[in-house]
């Protein structure tokens, strides 16, 4: 990965919807250059696609938990289970496993906290492999990026 590709990269996480003929313009390179190298960094998995972000208020998600959770026990088959079954709650929009006290730390977004409290008894709960969660409710989001700072 070069200068170029680099430059694509920063402006294409700003804007996917930037046309190669934009990008090339910005670069001062031919369309054709700047479609091969988006085509190579997609092939090399360094683009891995391409979304619309959502205003969580407008489709009325914008009620934001972070749960931390810890597992029962630490054992290969019980992580791998807790993983796939968190991989299908549509309400978790991110999962991180962790170090240190616990080993989850889960983004949920739903409507408000009734739903939370609905989410939390007749989705999260039912899991087995769950010892333990502990919620943080967000008041105001400061910052929030998916751009890697390249």
């Amino acid at each position: 990965m070069d200068e170029t590709d680099k430059k694509i990269l920063q402006q294409l996480q700003r804007n996917s919807k930037l046309t190669t003929k934009a990008l090339a313009a910005d670069l001062g390179l031919s369309a054709t250059a700047v479609y091969e190298r988006i085509r190579r960094l997609e092939r090399n998995g360094m683009i891995l696609g391409y979304v619309a972000r959502i205003d969580p208020v407008k489709v009325h998600l914008d009620f934001r938990v972070f749960c931390q959770v810890k597992l029962s026990q630490h054992v290969q088959h019980q992580i791998r289970t807790f993983e796939k079954e968190v991989d299908q709650l549509k309400e978790v929009v991110s999962c991180y496993h962790l170090g240190g006290e616990y080993d989850y730390l889960l983004e949920i977004c739903v409507r408000d906290m009734a739903a939370y409290r609905e989410f939390m008894v007749s989705k999260l709960t039912l899991i087995p492999q769950i010892g333990s969660t502990h919620s943080a409710f967000v008041i105001n989001t400061v910052k929030q990026t998916h751009e890697l700072p390249l």
